[in-house]
């Protein structure tokens, strides 16, 4: 064989292992774009005219224990990164879980299932408390890279595993790293589950629509802003550093309530325990929390009562402002 017939089947042999796509995004035809963009969108507004007790706003605290999953996932299976995940759960969550206690707070914790079966205690320490579990993947898992099968398998047995450790049924759900596959949706409604806290078209409440028709489900909004994820990770080994020191982000965090509070509307959190949880980090949620508890008439719930409530106040007020 010549070196050139050679480097033909290797050619040959690499075009089979990575074919391109049939058509790339700028000669698709209008219904294929639209179809992608229409698939999963934001449908009416479920932010309500009002507030329990006549609330002004409504807060919703969240923490994501995603403790030793996030490595495990990635196959990393070394003590050094692995203790950092043990980090959240040994200091973090009893710090999080005082300062909830302290000032009679409600929060919801999207558990991975893997954490919840390392630590059974953990998962029913905080149904007990009366807080909420919500799913949050098996091992952290990026359901964008599985089959339907697979994540419908993996969602429905993360749903068992924290009903039967915590003792609460999950109705609801935050997909690990708020990534959603094109089946996520539809495996979550044969779950059955109440909301969604995975995506981001508005700041508050709404209605999830698939393909032009509505779900019955709610979206409960994140935000990477909301998110302390962003601000304070380190990896020695890659170009992940702190964005911004603790102070600064309280700042930010400050902003975004004071215009969910002048507009009425929620105030959703999301945090992790390996990293809000510590020192520095707790005396930011801590200004945070007294920065609130400043302001008169807050709503302070679970992510659960909070989709709950603006659900029923649609369906049953056809004056709010969800309804219109």
């Amino acid at each position: 064989m010549t070196a050139f017939e050679d480097e033909e089947l290797t050619m040959a042999a690499s075009d089979k292992r990575d074919p391109l796509p049939e058509k790339l995004p700028w000669q698709w035809e209008e219904h294929e774009w639209r179809g992608h963009v229409e698939r999963v969108r934001a449908g009416r507004s479920l932010k309500p005219d009002v507030w329990p007790q006549g609330a002004k706003a409504a807060v919703a605290l969240s923490f994501d224990p995603d403790h030793e999953s996030i490595p495990l996932r990635d196959g990393e299976t070394r003590p050094g990164k692995l203790s950092q995940g043990e980090f959240g759960a040994r200091v973090g969550i009893p710090r999080i879980l005082a300062l909830l206690e302290r000032r009679s707070l409600p929060a919801t914790f999207f558990m991975p299932a893997v954490c919840a079966l390392l630590r059974p205690d953990e998962a029913r320490g905080y149904t007990e408390r009366g807080h909420e579990v919500g799913i949050h993947g098996w091992i952290h898992e990026r359901n964008m890279e599985l089959d339907p099968k697979n994540e419908r398998d993996l969602m429905f047995r993360c749903a068992d595993t924290l009903e039967r450790l915590s003792g609460q049924r999950p109705v609801g759900i935050r997909t690990p790293s708020w990534d959603f596959s094109d089946a996520t949706l539809a495996i979550s409604r044969e779950l059955g589950l109440l909301y969604d806290s995975s995506l981001m078209a508005d700041d508050d409440p709404y209605e999830i629509v698939a393909d032009g028709e509505p779900t019955g489900m709610v979206e409960l909004p994140p935000e990477w802003i909301r998110d302390d994820a962003i601000y304070f990770p380190m990896d020695r080994y890659t170009a992940l550093r702190p964005y911004a020191m603790p102070r600064h982000v309280v700042g930010i965090w400050r902003d975004e309530f004071d215009a969910a509070y002048a507009e009425g509307g929620l105030f959703q959190m999301t945090m992790h325990p390996h990293v809000i949880g510590h020192r520095s980090r707790m005396v930011v949620l801590e200004e945070l929390l007294e920065h609130i508890a400043g302001h008169e008439g807050i709503w302070y719930a679970t992510h659960a009562e909070v989709a709950a409530y603006v659900k029923s106040r649609s369906e049953t007020d056809p004056q709010s402002e969800a309804s219109s």
